[in-house]
């Protein structure tokens, strides 16, 4: 197992109590006293608890984003609708595993009806969502798998899908979302019948 740097151990931590005890009530003397580090050592890093929020907010939209789960290029004319469910799947199973994310989102979801900066930017993960999933319709098209009309809604619909799966977890409303993925996926994308 690869040691962490401090940096990525303050983050973590941070994360871990930011989902927990929420940013108001998370002090920098808490994450300096579970890292093991001193308040000024904490300081070298961040310079303030809310600069340490928003590298954190960062850090979580770029693991989250279209590209860190599909990858265009993977997909081919043997694997596609099967390529979909599956990295469809590992979004939802990796939301289900993080107990914690779910809590932090809630946070900086709040935070973006007092601040414009988190809201919009968590409008851009949805819309690389979206742009996301054209592309790969596209690549569907291109490569003769799939019909190319109204690729844009279905790109729409399959993010609509996944967000809405993503905030019902979010909410610990139980439903087979792996089933609701896998059928989105086996009604939006239709494969072109060989003639």
């Amino acid at each position: 197992m690869k040691p962490t740097s401090t940096y990525e151990d303050i983050l973590n931590t941070g994360y871990r109590l930011f989902a927990e005890h929420g940013f108001e009530k998370t002090s920098m003397t808490m994450i300096a006293k579970e890292v093991k580090i001193s308040k000024p050592a904490l300081y070298y890093h961040f310079v303030s608890k809310e600069a340490m929020i928003d590298v954190l907010f960062d850090e979580i939209c770029k693991s989250i984003g279209f590209t860190s789960f599909f990858h265009i290029p993977n997909y081919t004319t043997t694997n596609f609708k099967e390529r979909l469910i599956s990295d469809g799947l590992n979004v939802i199973a990796q939301q289900k595993e993080d107990e914690n994310y779910s809590r932090i989102m809630h946070q900086y979801q709040a935070l973006g009806f007092r601040n414009m900066k988190y809201s919009q930017k968590l409008i851009e993960v949805l819309d690389g969502f979206t742009s996301g999933f054209a592309g790969l319709l596209q690549h569907g098209a291109a490569i003769g798998v799939i019909h190319d009309t109204d690729l844009l809604v279905k790109a729409q619909l399959l993010n609509m899908i996944i967000s809405s799966i993503d905030n019902f977890i979010s909410y610990g409303i139980e439903c087979n979302y792996e089933d609701i993925w896998t059928k989105a996926v086996h009604t939006i994308v239709r494969r072109v019948e060989a003639t």
